[in-house]
């Protein structure tokens, strides 16, 4: 892809707590990982699975309480899911996950699900705007993660079994092939996600306008009588 150094500048209060929320959490990665870009990589993948499988699960709720077209944004954010649980499995392979790691999975895990629940039930576009975010900075861990794989700071090696198969590699691919197919996988999930959020805020705005018209109308039609 090419717009990997894409980046959605905060225009509201919502982006600006979503950008924070999102640095802030890139802060303790940074500080606990460094540099051990394959055990960040499971540990990671393991949160980055969740939005998708919670916002799909409540879209589907929302759309047989309310008998309302989803407009195919379900199938979307469970495919989103499904995809960060490729790569999760793919890293598994690579990084050899530690107790400790495994620990902090399952920990990290059922606090973000019952968090990102709570934000996405309070504001969808919020909540969307977050995992827009969290996808920029996967994008830029993956390419600072394949830097050091092409400078040979870290030893390539071939493709786990499990990601030639799923992206359909050629036999004889690499870690970095690996590698650069699941930060494509991840700018396209950033773009999917701000996308969701604006097109939000374009029906919170189109809602507003409606309200405010009928407000004048009701006013225009009690002075007229």
């Amino acid at each position: 892809m090419n717009n990997l150094e894409k980046h959605y500048k905060p225009k509201n209060f919502s982006d600006r707590v979503a950008f924070c929320f999102t640095k802030f959490l890139r802060f303790l990665a940074d500080a606990f990982f460094r540099k051990k870009y394959g055990h960040r990589a499971v540990v990671l993948e393991t949160v980055a699975a969740v939005p998708g499988m919670v916002a799909g699960m409540l879209l589907h709720l929302k759309s047989l309480r309310k008998m309302e077209d989803d407009k195919g944004w379900i199938k979307i954010l469970l495919d989103e899911a499904a995809n960060e649980r490729m790569h999760l499995m793919t890293f598994i392979e690579v990084a050899k996950p530690t107790f400790l790691e495994r620990l902090i999975i399952m920990i990290a895990q059922f606090i973000f699900i019952i968090m990102y629940m709570i934000i996405f039930i309070i504001s969808q576009r919020t909540a969307h705007r977050i995992v827009g975010y969290f996808e920029e900075e996967a994008v830029i861990s993956y390419t600072e993660y394949l830097k050091e794989l092409e400078s040979g700071q870290i030893k390539d090696q071939p493709a786990p079994e499990i990601a030639i198969n799923y992206w359909n590699l050629p036999l004889h691919s690499t870690l970095k092939d690996v590698v650069k197919v699941i930060r494509d996988d991840e700018a396209g999930h950033r773009d999917v996600n701000h996308s969701f959020a604006t097109i939000l805020d374009g029906r919170k705005i189109n809602e507003k306008n409606r309200d405010y018209k009928s407000s004048n109308q009701s006013k225009k039609k009690i002075i007229n009588e």
